[in-house]
């Protein structure tokens, strides 16, 4: 129901690691995942206002924009910066079993949670099985119809 939009995050990752520098992925941390008859996806935005949170749903795509601003004055002396800073954007591809016209969301204590319900066409539902089955003891008996000669 919903496909990664950046196959080198990881890449990026291992190479910001080994060479230093910022790294060029997003800091947008997530997590996603169903529960009942809702798509939930939580993305972590420690330290970010909730007013510079974009959210947009366009067809299929969920676009998240955040924005940090670096503590402190830009003249001051810094020692260590490991932090990321600036603009941040993630985009997820949803899946078209999903509602995007009732997308909902909620941030609290630096967690940004939507929620995407399942379009109730798309949910599981039992299908009743017609026929004789090993339940049914009634079956028909069969007539013989044996004729004398």
């Amino acid at each position: 129901m919903l496909l990664r939009t950046d196959p080198f995050r990881d890449l990026d990752r291992l190479t910001a690691q080994v060479f230093g520098g910022e790294r060029s992925s997003s800091p947008m941390a997530i997590d996603a995942y169903r529960l009942g008859d809702e798509f939930v996806i939580e993305v972590d935005l420690p330290g970010v206002d909730r007013d510079s949170i974009d959210l947009t749903v366009e067809k299929n795509v969920l676009a998240i924009s955040a924005k940090r601003d670096r503590a402190g004055a830009d003249a001051s002396e810094r020692l260590i910066t490991e932090r990321a800073h600036g603009t941040f954007r993630r985009q997820l591809f949803l899946g078209d079993a999903l509602d995007t016209e009732a997308v909902r969301a909620d941030y609290d204590a630096g967690v940004l949670t939507v929620t995407v319900p399942v379009k109730a066409k798309a949910q599981p539902r039992r299908i009743d099985i017609a026929g004789l089955g090993a339940a049914d003891t009634s079956a028909p008996e069969l007539e013989s119809s044996a004729t004398e000669s």
